[in-house]
């Protein structure tokens, strides 16, 4: 009998049961994982701090009825480009396509935002964020965020991977480490809350210390 072959996995809509079908996966909680990642020193100069006063001023009222393209435009692209994660020809890209293999299982996809290198398409990723709404009804952002992850680090050949995902004005930050037995655990912050000024200056400091600490070879 001939064999079947997989589907092709896509990021938009997959569940954590099919990421299961893929790798022995296992979700651990452990903040000192974030110890390094969230120490990052980095002085937030006055610039920037106006800019992160004036993103919850414009946005406080009206956020959680933003759809995911007005959220982007208004809160999370601005953000993005004051970090400017272009260094070289490490760049950052936008709804742009990912594929790539693991285990014999193919996926496929655009992905919101990562931070990969490449000239005119992006070809080593580093870092990623996937952008929602307010809520998971259908497409959860963390699986997302998983299946993407996963594919970059198959294609990066490496056991550690960075990003993280924002759901209406709640950010987390996610670490996935692959394990010596080929098995893989991933870890996720605590929630960041960008309508809160302190919270939006750590968030802030977290995707400054991701452009230095992960975002180079």
């Amino acid at each position: 009998m001939e064999k079947k072959e997989n589907k092709i996995l896509n990021y938009q809509n997959i569940s954590f049961s099919e990421i299961e079908n893929v790798v022995d996966i296992d979700k651990k909680d452990n903040d000192a994982k974030f110890t390094n990642w969230f120490s990052y020193k980095h002085k937030i100069l006055e610039d920037e701090e106006l800019l992160l006063q004036k993103l919850i001023k414009i946005n406080k009222l009206y956020l959680s009825g933003y759809n995911e393209a007005k959220l982007f435009a208004k809160f999370i692209s601005p953000l993005l480009f004051r970090v400017n994660f272009h260094i070289g020809e490490i760049k950052d890209w936008y709804d742009s396509y990912l594929a790539g293999e693991v285990n014999g299982h193919k996926f496929n996809g655009k992905t919101d935002f990562m931070v990969a290198k490449g000239k005119f398409v992006p070809k080593k990723p580093y870092f990623f964020i996937q952008e929602f709404k307010r809520s998971t009804p259908n497409n959860n952002p963390e699986f997302q965020l998983l299946a993407e992850i996963l594919v970059a680090m198959e294609i990066n050949k490496t056991n550690t991977l960075h990003g993280g995902f924002v759901i209406g004005e709640s950010w987390k930050f996610v670490i996935l480490e692959k394990l010596k037995t080929g098995n893989y655990e991933y870890f996720v912050s605590k929630s960041f809350n960008c309508l809160v000024i302190e919270d939006l200056q750590q968030i802030y400091i977290n995707l400054q210390a991701a452009k230095a600490l992960f975002c180079k070879d």
